[in-house]
């Protein structure tokens, strides 16, 4: 396989790759699984966040381990965090201030680049191997799929109680663009063999 041959296969991998996420996200229902709306008050919490959090984006787990006060030490901020979680909600927070914007061309960008250099990668993988037939390339590229599905996918159900239908579903829509990615991969190395 020529370096251009892998370029244009993992080229046409990653449109393909961004076109089933967006079909999966904007048209399908599936970028809505396992999100759930505040139920009641909304309106109060967002304004005690916008009291509290201000013009500061961010990351936010709450409650806070308390350790950044300098007070305590992590061991003992820890034991500390054991005993909040008993009587205090947990969890993540992603926070913007107001102002923000939901589906803007930069973000698209991003998506499409980060989809694109996947495919490229998984195709230059492909390449370094000796498989040839249809289905083995479409299964190499689909296993890299779930090989990238899973680091941050599991390990935020694990730890931080990530919705189990929100997990399986990321990871279903992956691992499915990395197939759609591997047939259209393997469709353009075929051809222009």
């Amino acid at each position: 396989m020529t370096k251009s041959r892998v370029l244009m296969a993992g080229l046409a991998g990653g449109v393909a790759m961004y076109l089933w996420a967006s079909l999966a996200h904007m048209v399908l229902p599936l970028g809505a699984v396992g999100i759930t709306e505040i139920p009641a008050n909304e309106s109060a919490m967002l304004d005690a966040m916008r009291q509290s959090l201000g013009n500061s984006p961010g990351l936010y787990m709450f409650p806070s381990f308390g350790w950044k006060q300098g007070e305590n030490s992590r061991s003992e901020a820890m034991k500390n965090y054991d005993a909040k979680l008993v009587t205090s909600p947990s969890g993540l927070l992603i926070y913007h201030p107001p102002g923000e914007k939901s589906l803007t061309p930069g973000r698209l960008i991003i998506e499409f680049l980060v989809e694109l250099l996947e495919a490229v990668l998984a195709v230059w993988l492909l390449a370094q191997t000796g498989i040839n037939g249809l289905a083995g390339r479409i299964g190499f590229v689909a296993t890299a799929g779930l090989l990238a599905s899973l680091p941050t996918n599991v390990s935020y159900w694990n730890w931080y109680g990530f919705p189990g239908n929100y997990t399986a579903t990321y990871m279903a829509v992956q691992i499915a663009g990395f197939a759609i990615a591997g047939v259209a991969a393997a469709f353009v190395l075929r051809r222009q063999t």
